[in-house]
């Protein structure tokens, strides 16, 4: 198993195992072994040796060609046990839910989950507190209580917590909640996104008002300028990069399940919308090792869908379902209502990573038409060999528990067999797996050629591998312009560096956000859940730059949208001295 040395200091830092004085007592080929065991357990229920499956699990994540979220690597094994990364809790308008969720929350970021709620049913501030004749305190006040208890919570003693909050634009402490976090302080534990309707967009597009309700009486409380809060939303993504949006109706449009509940929030990197109660195991791909390079030069001179391994991707997706399906049974869940939703949908969520070393290593920029080609090609087969593995597993296990009344049920979905899985792909981050896997993260472009990473209090020092065995190759190569990529990201301006290898190496502030949307849509017409993909800006980038990225990915059908202007936000993971 080749590791690179910063993959090895991730796993010490965080995923192997340590003893009471926190000494390092696992290997990572120990690491896979332990979690491959626990996963394999749950062949017995299926009659199943599960030593066989231990070994194929094993090899797949060994050879890092697959790899379970984070939860599963920590705690696959150990007493905790508990494997999903993303989980929904549900907020109603009483202290005793709000506190009740609060407390089932602790419990699963303490277990390494990250969790989303929607604060959209309690009521506005100032609103009447019947029951003592106070007057209420709105979300966002109970947002701070949230934030404050999960500053406190370590998870699973290697993660921070991680939140999403969510409020629907109908609700009329809306632009409270858009402008919370321009205050550097408040809520540094959760992500926040707005949860956009049609009617909004519509209104938004005829620069007309729309209603704003009351959740408690559903009274309509006033009309607002669709514009005015537009660019409320606007001016705080592009002073701190929330909130994002998240196109709530378009959500619930692809709800396999509706007749459990309507989707109202997500997970904390917005890829995964859930119902309330809901989790999901996630899983990725690591598309830089599908291309064959038997007797590929430097830079490659064809590129073709030849060059990738389409058998081998195949099984390696349907191992991959398999893996996730049964980690589904091997699940230690924290809380029993959340057990009762994933036994009863048994979303698993398998994406990629890798995505732009396989477009460096077919010769493809990765903001060119061949790329958005390659991107529908390559998920489409994904997702194709993900349902079909799912339903082989419905015809040997059952179908998900909620089949009947799901959209499986009816004569528009006809796969023969049923479903396994209400879900079974997404497209998260992956930015802690893609530091072990040795590859660049989810479907994002290179951040930068070379760059300093920050892993918990250490720096870590990277150079793209594909850029350096290239500047060794064509004799470009040297330690001092390697590190003054590394102080400036991009290779523009290198003189030192050929046109050809300029074009493909493109980083991500280098990409229009028309692009980066492009790319977004290209993945999401495929993906079953949504797609986790930041639309990067530079420093100098305008309100309209942002502006026009949110409507394009309301346009393009994506189903959520986040933008990120360089520098907005303290505390980037990725150093650059300079993005203008």
């Amino acid at each position: 198993m080749k590791l690179t040395r910063n993959a090895l200091t991730a796993l010490k830092a965080r995923y192997l195992l340590k003893d009471k004085h926190g000494r390092v007592t696992e290997t990572p080929e120990e690491m896979f072994h332990r979690v491959a065991r626990a996963i394999a357990s749950a062949e017995k229920i299926y009659g199943e040796r599960s030593a066989d499956w231990e070994k194929r699990y094993y090899d797949v994540m060994s050879s890092l060609l697959f790899l379970p979220n984070t939860p599963t690597l920590i705690n696959a094994g150990k007493e905790l046990g508990q494997l999903a990364a993303c989980f929904v809790l549900p907020v109603e308008d009483s202290m005793t839910s709000i506190f009740e969720t609060l407390k089932n929350a602790a419990l699963i970021l303490q277990s390494g989950g990250g969790t989303g709620f929607s604060f959209s049913h309690l009521r506005p501030r100032s609103d009447i507190v019947k029951s003592t004749g106070g007057i209420a305190s709105g979300p966002v006040s109970f947002m701070r209580i949230y934030n404050t208890a999960t500053e406190v919570i370590k998870q699973g003693g290697a993660r921070r917590g991680a939140n999403m909050g969510i409020l629907r634009v109908d609700h009329p402490d809306v632009l409270e909640f858009i402008r919370i976090k321009r205050r550097a302080e408040e809520l540094s534990n959760f992500n926040i996104s707005m949860a956009v309707t049609d009617d909004f967009m519509r209104a938004l597009r005829k620069n007309s008002s729309y209603r704003l309700r009351n959740p408690r009486s559903g009274e309509v409380t006033g009309h607002v300028k669709a514009q005015a809060v537009f660019d409320e939303i606007v001016e705080s993504a592009w002073e701190t990069g929330d909130p994002g949006l998240v196109f709530i109706d378009r959500i619930n449009r692809d709800n396999p399940t509706p007749h459990m509940g309507a989707i109202e929030s997500t997970n904390p990197c917005g890829e995964q919308p859930l119902l309330p109660f809901e989790a999901c195991i996630l899983g990725s791909i690591n598309l830089s090792r599908f291309v064959r390079t038997e007797g590929a030069s430097a830079l490659p001179r064809f590129r073709t869908s030849e060059r990738i391994d389409w058998d081998r991707l195949d099984s390696t997706v349907r191992l991959a379902v398999r893996f996730l399906d049964d980690a589904i049974d091997a699940n230690i869940y924290p809380i029993p209502q959340v057990e009762a939703m994933h036994r009863g949908n048994r979303k698993i969520g398998l994406g990629v990573m890798g995505w732009a070393d396989l477009l460096i290593m077919l010769g493809m920029r990765y903001n060119s038409p061949d790329a958005f080609h390659m991107a529908r090609t390559v998920m489409r087969f994904i997702r194709d060999c993900a349902r079909e593995a799912s339903s082989g597993l419905a015809k040997d296990r059952g179908v998900f528990p909620n089949y009947s009344g799901s959209v499986y049920d009816t004569p528009a979905y006809r796969i023969k067999g049923g479903m396994r899985n209400a879900t079974t792909t997404t497209i998260a981050p992956t930015g802690s797996l893609s530091l072990i896997a040795g590859c660049s993260s989810g479907i994002e472009p290179l951040f930068a050629v070379a760059y300093r990473r920050r892993v918990l209090e250490q720096e870590l020092f990277e150079i793209h591998p594909l850029f350096l065995d290239i500047a060794k190759k064509r004799g470009f190569y040297t330690t001092a312009l390697m590190d003054r990529i590394a102080g400036k990201g991009s290779l523009r301006g290198i003189r030192e560096v050929p046109r050809d290898v300029k074009r493909l190496f493109i980083t991500a502030h280098d990409i229009s956000p028309e692009d980066h949307i492009a790319m977004q849509a290209a993945f999401q017409e495929f993906t079953d859940n949504a797609v986790s993909k930041t639309v990067n800006l530079k420093h100098r980038a305008s309100r309209d730059d942002v502006a026009k990225a949110f409507l394009l990915a309301y346009e393009q059908r994506c189903k959520g949208v986040t933008v990120f202007r360089y520098g907005s936000k303290p505390g980037t993971l990725l150093k650059l001295d300079e993005v203008d």
